[in-house]
C-alpha cells in the first residue's frame, strides 16, 4: 500500500507518497517498487537479440495462472520489478536472455503476487466519489463533509449553518456553470489553506521556539509538503480537506527539518517534540494521495 515517504535532494526534504511517484506514461500515480536481483552472467552469442525497449507484452505462468507483464531492455546491471496501472513491468540488461528474466520472475513470484494484491487495493481506495460541482454538491473540508450552496445575493462566498449542517455558500447564481462551481469552490479553499496553515506553522513552531525563512503554498500533486535546505517551507493546499490532526502532523513534519534535514531517529525524536501522539496522523496520511483529490 502507499505509505508516506520523504524524498531528499539538493534542494531539501519533502513529505510524499510512495512508493507512488508522478508518471506521465499512467493516468495514475505510479507504485515503483523495485528489487535488484543479482545480475545473471553475460549471455552467449547465440543468444537472440533482444526484443527493444517498450515492446509487446508478455505472460508467464505462476503457480498456475497465467501473469501478464511488460519486458524493458534498459542500461542496468540489474533486473527490477515493478509495478503500476499497466501492471507487471520487468527491466532488465540488454544481455540477459529471456530465459533468465523469467526465473527471475518466477524466483519473486510471492513478492510480485503480493505487490500486485497491495496496488489493487490501493486503486480501490483512491476511487473517490467526484464531487458535484453544483448546488446541493458535497466535498470534504477539514474532515467533515459539506454541501454547496449557490446564492446570488451573496457578495462573497461563505461557510454557514444549513439545516443539514455545514453549508458552502457560494456567491454565484443558480445558473452558474459547473466551472464556475468549480473555480469559487478552489479559491475558497485556497484562501483557507493559507489562513489555517499560517495559523498552525505559527502556533507549532512558536510553541517549540522554532523559526522558519516562509512558507508557501503548493498545488503539488506528489509531496503533501516539503522543508527546503535554506528552511523555506512549501505545504499542499489540499491539506484543508483533512481534520486538523493531520494537517499539524505534516506541519510537524517540516518544522522538525528545520533541525533535521533527514529521516533518521534523530527527526522522529524531532516530531515527537513538536506533536506528541503524531503517530495516528501520519498513519492516516500515508493511506493518502496528493493526485487523489477532486481539485
Amino acid at each position: 500500500m502507499p505509505m508516506a515517504r520523504a524524498t531528499a535532494s539538493r534542494r531539501g526534504v519533502g513529505l510524499a507518497v510512495d512508493p507512488m511517484t508522478a508518471s506521465k506514461a499512467v493516468e495514475t500515480v505510479q507504485l515503483s517498487l523495485v528489487f535488484d536481483a543479482p545480475a545473471p552472467a553475460p549471455a552467449p552469442a547465440t543468444v537472440p537479440p533482444p526484443r527493444a525497449r517498450g515492446g509487446p507484452d508478455r505472460h508467464i505462468v505462476l503457480s498456475g495462472d497465467p501473469c501478464d507483464y511488460r519486458l524493458r531492455r534498459a542500461r542496468r546491471r540489474t533486473i527490477g520489478f515493478q509495478i503500476d496501472d499497466r501492471g507487471l513491468t520487468v527491466s532488465a540488461p540488454r544481455w540477459v536472455s529471456l530465459r533468465d528474466v523469467e526465473a527471475a520472475i518466477v524466483e519473486k513470484e510471492r513478492w510480485i503476487r503480493s505487490r500486485l494484491e497491495q496496488w489493487r487495493i490501493w486503486r480501490a481506495k483512491r476511487r473517490l466519489p467526484q464531487v458535484h460541482f453544483a448546488d446541493g454538491g458535497k466535498l470534504s473540508y477539514l474532515g467533515t463533509e459539506i454541501t454547496l450552496r449557490l446564492r446570488a445575493d451573496l457578495r462573497a462566498s461563505a461557510l454557514a449553518s444549513g439545516p443539514d449542517g455545514d453549508e458552502l455558500r457560494l456567491a454565484l447564481p443558480p445558473e452558474a456553470d459547473e466551472a464556475q462551481v468549480r473555480d469559487a469552490v478552489q479559491s475558497w479553499l485556497k484562501e483557507q489553506a493559507r489562513r489555517v496553515l499560517d495559523e498552525r506553522m505559527l502556533e507549532l513552531s512558536s510553541r517549540n521556539a522554532l523559526s522558519y525563512s516562509s512558507w508557501a503554498l503548493s498545488s503539488a500533486r506528489s509531496q503533501w509538503g516539503s522543508c527546503g535546505a535554506d528552511g523555506r517551507i512549501r505545504l499542499n493546499w489540499r491539506l484543508i480537506h483533512f481534520a486538523l490532526p493531520v494537517i499539524d502532523y505534516v506541519v510537524a513534519h517540516e518544522l522538525a527539518h528545520l533541525k533535521e534535514l533527514n529521516h533518521g531517529p534523530k527527526f522522529w525524536r524531532q516530531v515527537a517534540r513538536l506533536l506528541p501522539g503524531f503517530e495516528v496522523a501520519r498513519d492516516h496520511i500515508r493511506n493518502e494521495d496528493p493526485s487523489t483529490p477532486p481539485l
